[in-house]
């Protein structure tokens, strides 16, 4: 790992871009020398064509695996080993998607898109190239990417259902439902985007999936949290596969909205899902099967599959409030919950509430509380990133925007940026936003609200890869935070509950009838330990975080590791943002069906 990383700036590079360079030329040039070397495995001509410090990402297409590789000494290994297993062909430059890209005015590359195969997939590829002084143009990132298998295209457009269907639809679907004429290959646990998402993919792939939702109807995982709750992230960012939402959809999904989105979405896309249905247990299949799963129905009917793939997609904690250990909650007399409990604001009406927290939830909750007319003060224990939706989104999601590229262009994009790099453009970025934001941000601290711009400085992304929180993305509650609606105390640690609210340790109290924890929640693998055997419990991997290269633990992957010996193999995870699950769902599935055609490689060590 090369251990000073900067940005390829013009003054680094000691080099410039004139405004007649011929971009189409200059790629075609890189791109034709490129093809020869891959296609030849002549590992020295391709490293020829990056800079020292080249990031080459790749996603299944040449290591069966999601791998960073930093450096030309990382990259010229990973391609000493594994170009030699491939038979690479089929190289075509995508010029409709080729263009010189200006993201600072010191910063300049060309951006290409292209299409290539492999012994058994079909893949794309994205490379950005950077003038050097001697007038040549090298690749800074490579990224390579799975698409297909080749023999296993998607079932849709051209090969969708071609024949009528006079009057048998809905017994022929209720049977699918039913699993009554074929058992399920993968069980899906979660009714959640993540869960549909996958569930959707694999339909695709012609793998028969069944998804256990426990919730009485899809879209209650939102229907039933706070009122207030709304989708921070932009409408263009939050597309599901195959079904995008209407043009006129609103920027920021409401939540009740968005959970009939999601119902809609299960039956639109034919998806076989059981709600009020829980997995009662996943434990080592007997019968050829990798795995045993139990189902228990609301009617009390127990059922159990025999499946190599259960896919875990229970979200950030299965919902499962982390609630902080405080000394002597017993000895309080109001109420205390998390958020995950809590409904409206009018329940605690005439009330004083205590929100304990400082990141999305919190902020949502206590601004609902204000709108409601109930007295409420948010309980700050660390500093929190803040930035306005209205300067933070359009810069950090400018290709997930009105007028940004298509969808599946934006998430190839997306997916280029390798972790490690893209951190150093979020500095910029986030320092970008905080100027844009200087007269909330004052304001805030002003309050004595406590602020951050997050690890080294590099704002939203990274809190969420690294915690999934520690942020919120202002959509008016910070303003009410300023002028005072939101009372606010952050001026020291908790030492423990009173029977009348909460003493701190700098021996200042506050009352309260209601202390509601807006605390995040727990470990995701507790879900797993939850349904998996006691004895598979300490072979579970590290889930969400990033690892040395990057690259997210386990998430879209197997949660025991890349050993192919490991006892947790056919044990996967789903998680993460719309955007993300939109797009790496599809990996997940390409996954367990290169599995079950016999034809998946070997991980990447």
């Amino acid at each position: 790992m090369v251990n000073q990383l900067t940005l390829p700036t013009l003054n680094n590079l000691r080099s410039s871009v004139t405004s007649d360079v011929s971009v189409q030329a200059v790629a075609s040039q890189w791109f034709s020398v490129f093809t020869e070397a891959m296609q030849s495995k002549n590992i020295a001509a391709v490293i020829d064509l990056l800079v020292n410090d080249v990031f080459w990402r790749d996603v299944l297409a040449l290591t069966w695996d999601f791998h960073t590789f930093q450096g030309i000494p990382s990259v010229k290994t990973f391609l000493s080993d594994q170009l030699p297993l491939f038979t690479l062909s089929s190289f075509k430059l995508r010029e409709d998607l080729v263009e010189l890209q200006r993201p600072y005015p010191d910063i300049a590359w060309i951006q290409a898109f292209f299409d290539f195969e492999t012994t058994v997939g079909i893949a794309s590829g994205v490379f950005r190239l950077v003038p050097l002084a001697n007038g040549s143009w090298k690749a800074h990132t490579v990224f390579t990417n799975l698409e297909d298998l080749k023999g296993f295209p998607e079932q849709n457009g051209p090969r969708r259902n071609h024949q009528p269907n006079h009057g048998k639809w809905a017994a022929k679907r209720a049977r699918e439902i039913e699993c009554i004429d074929e058992d399920p290959s993968v069980v899906v646990i979660g009714g959640g985007h993540s869960g549909l998402d996958v569930a959707a993919r694999l339909k695709m792939l012609g793998m028969k999936t069944l998804v256990v939702e426990k919730n009485e109807r899809i879209g209650d995982n939102w229907r039933k949290r706070y009122k207030a709750l709304c989708l921070h992230t932009p409408v263009w960012h939050a597309h599901m596969p195959y079904l995008p939402f209407p043009a006129s959809w609103p920027v920021y999904t409401p939540a009740l909205k968005l959970a009939d989105w999601l119902e809609s979405y299960a039956h639109s896309m034919e998806l076989d899902v059981w709600t009020s249905a829980t997995v009662v247990s996943v434990i080592p299949g007997t019968k050829g099967k990798k795995w045993t799963v139990a189902v228990q129905r609301a009617d009390g009917v127990e059922r159990t599959f025999e499946v190599n793939h259960v896919v875990f997609a229970l979200g950030f904690g299965s919902g499962m409030g982390r609630v902080p250990d405080i000394p002597g909650q017993d000895d309080f007399h109001g109420q205390i919950l998390h958020s995950s409990q809590h409904n409206l604001a009018t329940d605690h009406s005439g009330k004083k509430v205590v929100v304990v927290g400082a990141c999305t939830s919190a902020h949502d909750i206590c601004a609902d509380y204000v709108d409601n007319g109930v007295d409420v003060t948010m309980v700050q224990r660390s500093p929190s990133y803040i930035m306005s939706t209205k300067e933070g989104m359009p810069r950090l999601m400018s290709i997930f925007w009105e007028g940004g590229p298509p969808t599946d262009v934006a998430d190839r994009i997306n997916a280029s940026y390798p972790n490690s790099f893209l951190k150093l453009m979020h500095q910029r970025v986030t320092k970008d936003i905080a100027d844009a934001d200087k007269e909330l941000l004052e304001g805030l601290r002003k309050r004595g609200f406590k602020t951050t711009l997050g690890d080294d400085d590099s704002g939203l992304m990274f809190m969420l890869w690294d915690k999934l929180g520690g942020y919120y993305l202002d959509v008016g509650a910070s303003q009410m935070i300023i002028d005072g609606k939101i009372k606010l105390k952050s001026d020291g640690p908790i030492s423990r509950f009173t029977q009348t609210g909460l003493l701190f340790e700098d021996g200042s109290t506050l009352d309260a009838d209601v202390v509601l924890y807006a605390t995040g929640y727990v470990d995701v693998r507790h879900a797993y330990r939850a349904l998996l055997p006691e004895s598979l419990h300490d072979k579970l991997y590290p889930i969400w975080g990033l690892d040395k290269e990057g690259e997210l633990n386990s998430v879209c992957r197997e949660v025991g590791g890349r050993s192919k010996d490991s006892e947790l193999n056919g044990i996967w995870c789903m998680m993460g943002d719309f955007a993300l699950c939109r797009f790496y769902s599809k990996h997940l599935a390409l996954q367990i069906k290169s599995y079950e055609e016999g034809i998946f490689g070997t991980r990447y060590q």
